[in-house]
């Protein structure tokens, strides 16, 4: 194997050397509970505090706008599961689509095992979904919203704003999971009209194993996790000091970064499209080709089977993946090129390459490089 490239950085990312020594302490002499009183805990319980005003301060957002969970699938669940539990007086329908990450649409098809009524909508050939599709799938009991605001598989970036607009004119609570976006593009919630918002820690350069879910003020959401009174008694449990700690500094860092980064992921990410698109036949960009998270390429190549290709790309010392790293789904087409009506000969040929910002235009060049000798090999 040669020396690896890394490009799955949507699945995880490697944690950022300041992250890791600002986490040390409080895995070893400041290793108390947060929720005692001594002097250690004391410590961690500031350190806790520190975390939630630098998060909130990425987002414009108050510090007791932010509540800490184990990561991006908790902080959905809660969303979607508290909302509807808390509203199911006024109405069971939510609004979702039908490529949201499975922690989003695994919490719908247990709510509808309740008796709830969710709606599934499709998007467009580019992974957009439209205001005016939203806008009609409104009913008198509508109750929630859930669109994600990147998606993780393609990496289109949806209309958020407008979304949130239509959410508010008619009273109705929105979430977005905004795992992929998070630390990624500028996000503000004085600006953006979200009322829950979910991230997750180690999708940029944290460790893994924690997040948050940011809630608007105002808005209700019972607790999920009972127990303590952690986290202002929403969500019980010992608070994984070390981790918030580390989440801190890697959402300071990536916001520090922003500007730069992101015009150097787009950079790169626009010229690796356009050299594979130009230099290797038979191959589509899925996702939308400008509204798109900046470090995201999803490719198909007609007539190959991905799995096989990933498997070439391993062996030139490549990372990348065939979709979500949550939907392995054994070699199948992914669901969400299934939703773009991705054609039947280029759907199997699917990969996903995910940069960083430390990502480097030789790593990309020696990608290109086995992109073409192994395609042209699967293809002979």
């Amino acid at each position: 194997m040669n020396q690896q490239i890394y490009l799955d950085n949507a699945a995880t990312t490697k944690i950022a050397d300041a992250v890791k020594a600002e986490m040390e302490p409080y895995l070893k002499e400041n290793y108390g509970n947060a929720s005692t009183s001594y002097s250690i805990g004391a410590e961690a319980k500031k350190a806790v505090e520190k975390a939630r005003e630098i998060i909130a301060e990425t987002l414009s957002a108050k510090p007791s706008e932010i509540y800490f969970t184990s990561g991006g699938s908790e902080s959905d669940n809660w969303a979607i599961k508290g909302v509807a539990g808390d509203n199911k007086k006024k109405g069971c329908h939510i609004i979702t689509s039908s490529i949201e990450h499975h922690a989003v649409l695994n919490s719908c098809e247990y709510l509808e095992r309740l008796g709830y009524h969710v709606s599934y909508l499709k998007p467009d050939r580019n992974g957009m979904i439209s205001p005016e599709v939203i806008q009609d799938a409104l009913r008198p009991d509508t109750t929630l919203i859930t669109i994600m605001y990147g998606n993780n598989e393609v990496g289109t970036v949806e209309p958020i704003s407008q979304i949130g607009k239509i959410a508010r004119n008619h009273g109705v609570v929105f979430h977005t999971d905004a795992v992929q976006a998070y630390a990624q593009i500028p996000l503000s919630m004085m600006q953006i009209p979200v009322d829950l918002l979910s991230a997750s820690s180690h999708k940029f350069h944290g460790p893994k194993g924690v997040g948050f879910l940011y809630v608007r003020e105002g808005v209700n959401i019972p607790s999920f996790i009972h127990g303590g009174g952690q986290e202002r008694g929403k969500r019980a449990g010992t608070e994984n000091v070390a981790g918030i700690v580390g989440m801190g500094k890697a959402a300071e860092l990536a916001h520090i970064n922003m500007r730069r980064r992101i015009q150097k992921e787009m950079m790169l990410r626009n010229y690796l499209i356009e050299r594979v698109l130009h230099e290797i036949p038979n191959v589509r960009l899925n996702g939308h080709p400008t509204m798109r998270l900046p470090g995201n390429v999803n490719f198909s190549f007609k007539g190959i089977e991905g799995g096989s290709l990933l498997i070439l790309l391993e062996e030139d010392g490549i990372c990348a993946s065939g979709g979500s790293a949550c939907n392995t789904d054994g070699g199948r087409i992914s669901y969400v090129i299934k939703e773009l009506d991705v054609e039947e000969a280029y759907a199997p040929g699917t990969i996903r390459l995910t940069l960083c910002g430390d990502t480097t235009k030789a790593e990309i060049n020696a990608t290109i490089a086995s992109l073409k000798r192994n395609v042209a090999r699967l293809t002979l």
